[in-house]
């Protein structure tokens, strides 16, 4: 940890304030995780799988949405452009 701050820029600044620990976004977010999957189970499964693909729809372009029927309930899939994406509607959405 101690090289990577040494090599890295003095404009930059990658310890948090309030916690006083070093944060290696890498180690948060995977490039690759860009697939949101989700079950749903209830007699309103399909109006909350509607809701959660209009947001992300509405927020993120080329959003891919793949519904799987399964015993008692569906998956949902969502496919965002980049991990990133997925990560905002994640919070955004509280999921």
């Amino acid at each position: 940890m101690k090289n990577i701050q040494e090599r890295q820029s003095d404009l930059v600044n990658d310890t948090c304030n309030d916690c006083g620990s070093y944060a290696d976004i890498g180690a948060v977010i995977d490039e690759h995780d860009r697939v949101l999957t989700i079950e749903i189970a209830g007699d309103d499964a399909d109006m909350q799988i509607e809701r959660l693909v209009n947001a992300a729809k509405a927020r993120f372009d080329n959003v891919e949405v793949d519904v799987i029927d399964k015993a008692g309930s569906k998956i949902l899939s969502l496919t965002f452009a980049f991990s990133a994406e997925k990560m905002i509607y994640q919070l955004h959405n509280n999921l």
